[in-house]
């Protein structure tokens, strides 16, 4: 390691920075991003800075002259962005005066080096390859900057805030250290990424005793999360950290095995979801499990194909945690209707053509049978039926009953966002084939005409297109 890393308190004097152009202005911004105040000599006379604020160009001193004739009394860093040979000089005379300085691309004349910077506020991670390569720098980040919680800063900042009032009730640094590990890994902790400042700060308030708190077993938490409809990339980065911290994953039927790869290795994989015509464990059974494990200490993810509140039974687990007093939180996911919108380009809505869309679900011709189908014969509305394989002819007919045209555009698609997803288009008079024509599900059907500007329906067409005028030819 050549270079230490420190962090410099910019706010304790004046930053003199030194260039001109984008380099400049980028080296700008990150230092008002640090409170720092600025004086900057432009080296073309062009103090450009659009896109700052008020607040942050009151910070900001414009200089004119000669930098390298400046009076440095004052500044505690000098910074060279777009210098050109200035930049070398300003370094010299930084040097001469015993003043950290670094000029951009330039270790020779650099005393420190810039590095790639994730900012949480309170929480600021820099990495640095000795300006050896800024781009795997930037790499570096980009993965820390996916799995690295957005509100960590405000963790970070509401720990701050009571480190002294527990320092007092805990002298002992080892239980005081637990009583924290207590609070972030725990539900209080969790409140606080989740943007429920106030609910955490309640939260700690509450406890009594904050030696047995630290000393008594660790208090569980359950995640919902949506696992999207197949494709592990589509996985929040909320999801992604749910299943690194698990202890214990509930997944349903439909989670790929892809996305229960993404499942830290050593947590307890539970499966609880079950089949269209399979009995499962119901869902009472799955609401226990999860209350016990979480009342157990353990960090708990109940994990669901698409979205959990959408066609997912999420919202009775929901009450049923809160009921046991458990807590929870919920991560959302992309549901099937988007992953196939986005897979196969339906719209699934479509200026001035169709403006509403309505998600049901249908399980069995039963379900069909209790949707009152007057209510979807609006050709501007977009029908997306869910688990709806085995009761499509009697979507079919309850739609047709209700006055939709036959030659309403549908589509079938099957096991979206997957490597062996597959799509049937065709009208609604055809449905039922469509759906045996897929090879299985599972399969969500769209219905409406936003489904011809579909890609499928365009190749649909195409060939169409293409038949008729073979036809013709071999008429000729």
């Amino acid at each position: 390691m050549r270079y230490l890393p420190v962090f410099l308190d910019l706010q304790t004097g004046l930053v003199a920075l030194v260039g001109q152009g984008e380099l400049s202005r980028a080296k700008l911004r990150v230092l008002v991003a640090a409170g720092a105040r600025i004086r900057w000599y432009a080296t073309d006379g062009e103090h450009d800075v659009q896109g700052l604020e008020p607040a942050q160009l009151a910070r900001i001193e414009f200089a004119k002259g000669d930098p390298l004739a400046a009076d440095l009394t004052g500044v505690v860093a000098v910074f060279c962005a777009g210098a050109g040979d200035v930049g070398a000089a300003m370094s010299a005379r930084a040097k001469s005066v015993g003043l950290p300085v670094n000029v951009m691309d330039d270790l020779v004349h650099s005393t420190f080096i810039f590095p790639a910077i994730v900012d949480r506020g309170d929480v600021v991670v820099a990495i640095g390859t000795g300006g050896t390569s800024p781009v795997v720098a930037r790499r570096v980040r980009e993965k820390i900057e996916a799995v690295l919680p957005a509100r960590i800063g405000d963790l970070a900042k509401f720990i701050g805030r009571f480190r002294k009032s527990i320092h007092a009730r805990i002298p002992e640094m080892p239980l005081r250290r637990r009583f924290w590990e207590q609070v972030i890994d725990g539900p209080i902790g969790a409140l606080i990424l989740s943007g429920h400042k106030d609910d955490a700060e309640a939260a700690l308030n509450k406890i009594a005793d904050a030696s047995a708190f630290a000393s008594g077993k660790a208090q569980g938490h359950v995640t919902l999360v949506g696992a999207g409809p197949g494709d592990p990339d589509l996985l929040t980065i909320k999801a992604l950290r749910a299943l690194s911290d698990a202890d214990v994953v509930f997944y349903d039927e439909l989670v790929s095995s892809e996305i229960l790869d993404r499942v830290r290795r050593d947590a307890s994989r539970v499966p609880v979801g079950r089949r269209v015509g399979k009995p499962g464990i119901g869902q009472e059974a799955i609401n226990q499990l999860m209350i016990a494990a979480a009342q157990s200490g353990r960090r708990v993810v109940r994990l669901k194909g698409g979205d959990a509140f959408v066609f997912g039974r999420g919202g009775e687990e929901v009450e049923a945690l809160r009921e046991a007093g458990v807590s929870y939180s919920i991560v959302p996911g992309v549901t099937a209707a988007l992953g196939a919108a986005a897979q196969f380009e339906v719209p699934l809505t479509f200026r001035h053509k169709a403006l509403r869309i309505s998600f049901l679900t249908a399980h069995k011709a039963n379900d069909a049978d209790l949707v009152d189908w007057s209510t979807l014969t609006d050709t501007q509305t977009t029908v997306v039926v869910y688990m709806g394989m085995t009761a499509a002819p009697s979507v079919r007919d309850g739609l047709l009953a209700a006055g939709r045209s036959p030659e309403t555009p549908v589509g079938v698609f099957a096991r979206v966002t997957r490597a062996d997803a597959k799509a049937a288009v065709g009208t609604l008079e055809q449905l039922p084939d469509l759906v045996a024509s897929v090879d299985g599900g599972p399969a969500i059907l769209i219905i409406g005409d936003v489904v011809a500007h579909s890609a499928p329906w365009r190749r649909l067409n195409l060939n169409l297109t293409h038949t008729l005028s073979d036809i013709l030819e071999a008429a000729q």
